[in-house]
Formats: structure tokens, C-alpha cells, sequence
């Protein structure tokens, strides 16, 4: 018999990917295309759905061509995706109503003032782990059913439906209105702000809350188990969709940190940290999210703490795309390398807010310490080492929340390419990081749960024998200067925080 591989489709913020996998966990090829970035107004941020459809579908040919494979090749299918984003379609034509409203938007604020109301922003935090927010789903799809000409009608009509986009690629894939199916995995619904972390239920109070009928909602799934199959129309036609993940929980999973304490950090658009509770849910004091990790077929749900970053990499992208400073985000590091430290410069990239663990959606974008000496080598420094400055902030509520200090990070994700960002990141932390040989975790992580569902591969301890250890940094700051960074960082925070008031709503 010949070899066989699992492909996973990984639908990201700026692109969309396809990504074969063997056995030993190792990309065959990959096929990639970026979708538009959408921005009608100040803080709002879209995609086209059906753009991003048309390009999983061209990718997945790319990534087959490539490795000179067919539907027979593959064993199963994973879908991993950007989580908060929310598209709304007719489930009848297949037509989106709206735009995706991805999650680095904020124009719902209004709405998440309305639902908190007295009780403020963690009135439901007990139950679904998450505060109000504009970065979940749930107040997109409130904006979309008040502002979309008949949305609301429709919606109650039973006519509507909605998903993050990995139901909106899995409705199409398995045959969109002819038999599509409607389901989600049980991370991407932990990130609506309706499911019950303890039930894994849609909670029918807090949809009554936000107006919002049940009846638009997918039904929830594990992570790990077949949902469908592709469709008579798809070049994967007839294999199974296995697997399915948030791209954080993907990673996650993909970096083989199934265990109780342990940790990573995806730099990707934004950086997220995930560390493993096991199965306690654990609130956080200190600015996480609770969220859930992954749960395998009928076995146990697992959950854990979670940091979310708005603005990483983007950052990256908006020096290249605005500011046009440098012409490729690796080029970021060569300008970063023409100065010695940033000049005293700080660049705090708070352009949708801040995340973790300030939660401060009147928070916008500030680059302090200005004076004639600064350059543009500064500002790419000061760029890179808010990255890390924003990790180690979240780090700090980790280790507070759990009571037990990480002793090293694992990193993933586009910019871990980046020798000067990771050196920067284990001195200001004060602890190695380590980069695994597959940096692709988020793929990885959706093939290996679809791959665990179908038997391709026989359970966890065959994926912690595939992860290897590609590169380590060890700290070598004087911890005098790690404290003097850090302390002018936080100072640089609070210049950006109250900027946001009724005079100057976006």
C-alpha cells in the first residue's frame, strides 16, 4: 500500500492554507493564497467569504499538484481558522448576508456597553470563561442582524446561519446547500460568548440577552471526530473532514503540550498564549481568558488559560503596508539590526484596543520616547520588541494565575523566523525559548486531530514522539536592564490607555 498523508486546510487572518502532512508530522507541501483585508471605516476590519472559499479550494489543488498526490493519498482532512471572525449566510443560496467581521474589529463597543450594563464586562465570564469583548464572535452577529437590511427577519425565519470560518469552509466543503453540514468544534464555540464551558451547550439565557436565535448557531462537535465528507464537487471528494481546532488550540495541540502546565506561544497576526489546566477550568485574576484546549471524541474536555495579543505581526505589516519603512516583513529584522537597542523608543501597538490582561478597549496605538536621535532602525526595533514586551506582560498573568512559574516558552508562528525577536523574548522574560523543527503547529495540530479520529495516527504519546526541538535562546540580559525595559514598556502603556471617549468614537 502506498503512503499515506493527511492534509490540513488552515484558514488565517491574511491567508488561507493547505498543508500535507506524513506520519512523522513533517510538511509534503503546502499551498498558500492571502485574502483582502478589508478596513470601510477606523476599527472595522473584513474579509469577503466567498473570497476566502474560492481560495481554500485553489489551495488545496495547490498543495496536492505539488506533492503529486490524489483524494486517494489522504486519510482525512483537518480545519484550523482564524476563531472570533463571524460570517452569517443563507443557508438557502449559500450567499453571505455581510462581510466577515473578523475578530481584530471593534466596532460593536456600543454593543458590548449596552450588554454589560451595570454588571460590566465579566457579567458572564463565570459561565463562558470570556468577558465582553468586540474581539468575540457573538457582538458580530448582533451588529449584522441590527444593521443588515432583513438580516433580523431572516434570521428569524430560520433562513440564517452562522459560523466562525471553520464551519463557513466545512458547510461548503461537505457540500454547502446541497447537505452541508452546520458544525463547529468545541474551541470555536468556547470563543462566541454563548457556549456553557461546563455543559458545552449553547446557554439559551445569554442568546436571549443578545437577541440572537438559537437557531443560526452550528451544532457543537468535539475536535476530534468525523463531522462529514467532502463533496462530489471537491477535489478531496469522499474523504473524511476529521478534525477541527481554532488556530490557537491547534497550535497548541500541534506543539504536543497535551499535559497539565504545559505552554506556547503562536506569533502570528497577533500572539497568543495557551497553557494547559488540564481538566479544571481555571478563572483567571489576573486578565486571561478561559478557554477550552481541545476535547478527543468522547473523551474528557480539556481547558486552559489563554492570553490573546491583538497586534503582533500586523504591526509588522502595517510598517510595510502604511508607513512603508520596509518592503517584506523579514526586512524587519535587518532594519532592527542597524542600531544596537531602540533609542528609547517604545511602540505600543494597541490599534484594536488591548488584549490581555488590560482589556482596554479605549486603548489606541502610541509610539513615546521620541527625540531627534530616533530612526527608522529604532522604531523597527521598538516594533519588534513590543512583540515580546506584550508576551511577557501575558507571561506575568500567567505565572500569577497558576502559581507556577514557566520555565521555558515554545514558540510557533510566521515571526519565529525572527533570531532578534526570540533573543529579545527569552531576555525580557529571563527564561529559554525554544522553537520546535515544525513551526507550522497550527496545521499540524488540526492533521493530528484528524488524523487520531480516522487511525492514521493511535493516540498522544505518537505525537509527543514526532515533536522536535529545532532551536533554543537563552537569556543573557543583566536583570538591572531587563527591569529598566520593562518598567519604561508599562509607562509607554498607560500613554495609550483613555484615548477612546464619546468625542472620538470610531
Amino acid at each position: 500500500m502506498s503512503e499515506q498523508y493527511v492534509i490540513a486546510i488552515d484558514q488565517g487572518t491574511t491567508s488561507s492554507r493547505a498543508i500535507i502532512f506524513n506520519h512523522e508530522g513533517a510538511i509534503v507541501s503546502t499551498g498558500q493564497k492571502e485574502h483582502e483585508q478589508i478596513f470601510p471605516k477606523a476599527g472595522w476590519v473584513e474579509h469577503n467569504p466567498k473570497e476566502i472559499w474560492d481560495n481554500v479550494r485553489e489551495v488545496i489543488g495547490q498543495a496536492l499538484s505539488k506533492a503529486n498526490l490524489t483524494r486517494h493519498d489522504i486519510v482525512s482532512i483537518g480545519i484550523t481558522n482564524q476563531r472570533e471572525t463571524a460570517v452569517v449566510w443563507d443557508k438557502n443560496t449559500g450567499e453571505p448576508v455581510y462581510n466577515a467581521i473578523v475578530w481584530q474589529d471593534t466596532r460593536t463597543q456600543s454593543i458590548v456597553d449596552r450588554l454589560a450594563g451595570e454588571e460590566g464586562v465579566e457579567k458572564y465570564k463565570d459561565i463562558v470563561g470570556l468577558p465582553l469583548s468586540t474581539y468575540f464572535a457573538g457582538t458580530k452577529i448582533v451588529w449584522i442582524l441590527e444593521n443588515v437590511d432583513g438580516a433580523r427577519e431572516r434570521a428569524e425565519a430560520g433562513d440564517l446561519i452562522f459560523g466562525t470560518t471553520d464551519t463557513w469552509v466545512l458547510w461548503n466543503l461537505t457540500g454547502g446547500v446541497n447537505g452541508g453540514q452546520h458544525v463547529t468544534d468545541v474551541t470555536n464555540a468556547s470563543r462566541t460568548l454563548f457556549l456553557d464551558l461546563k455543559t458545552l451547550e449553547w446557554r439559551d439565557d445569554i442568546l436571549a440577552d443578545f437577541n440572537v436565535p438559537k437557531s443560526m448557531l452550528p451544532t457543537v462537535k468535539s475536535s476530534s471526530e468525523i463531522y462529514g465528507h467532502a463533496s462530489d464537487n471537491s477535489l478531496l471528494r469522499e474523504v473524511p473532514i476529521a478534525g477541527i481546532l481554532g488556530d490557537q488550540q491547534a497550535a497548541t495541540f500541534g506543539q504536543a503540550a497535551y499535559d497539565k502546565g504545559e505552554a506556547k506561544n503562536t506569533y502570528g497576526t497577533g500572539n497568543f498564549i495557551i497553557f494547559n489546566t488540564d481538566t479544571e477550568i481555571v478563572k483567571s485574576e489576573n486578565g486571561l481568558l478561559t478557554t477550552i484546549g481541545f476535547k478527543l471524541g468522547e473523551g474528557e474536555t480539556h481547558y486552559a488559560l489563554e492570553g490573546s495579543i491583538a497586534v503582533t505581526g500586523s504591526l509588522v505589516q502595517w510598517l510595510r503596508d502604511n508607513l512603508g519603512i520596509i518592503n517584506s516583513a523579514p526586512e524587519i529584522e535587518t532594519l532592527a539590526k542597524t542600531v544596537d537597542d531602540n533609542g528609547g523608543a517604545y511602540f505600543v501597538p494597541a490599534f484594536s484596543g488591548l488584549f490581555a490582561p488590560h482589556w482596554r478597549s479605549d486603548a489606541r496605538g502610541a509610539l513615546v520616547g521620541l527625540t531627534r536621535f530616533v530612526n527608522k532602525g529604532h522604531i523597527a526595533r521598538a516594533a519588534l520588541e513590543a512583540i515580546a514586551f506584550q508576551t511577557k506582560e501575558v507571561i506575568d498573568a500567567v505565572n500569577a494565575d497558576s502559581g507556577v512559574p514557566l520555565t521555558e516558552l515554545k514558540v510557533d508562528g510566521g515571526a519565529t523566523s525572527n533570531d532578534t525577536l526570540l533573543q529579545f523574548q527569552a531576555d525580557i522574560l529571563g527564561v529559554p525559548v525554544v522553537r520546535p523543527v515544525v513551526a507550522e503547529t497550527t496545521a499540524l495540530g488540526a492533521a493530528y486531530a484528524a488524523g487520531l479520529a480516522t487511525g492514521f495516527w493511535s493516540g498522544l504519546d505518537d505525537l509527543r514522539a514526532n515533536w522536535l526541538e529545532d532551536k533554543r535562546w537563552e537569556p543573557n540580559m543583566d536583570e538591572d536592564e531587563r527591569a529598566r525595559l520593562y518598567r519604561n514598556w508599562k509607562k509607554a502603556v498607560t500613554k495609550t490607555l483613555d484615548w477612546v471617549d464619546e468625542d472620538v468614537r470610531e
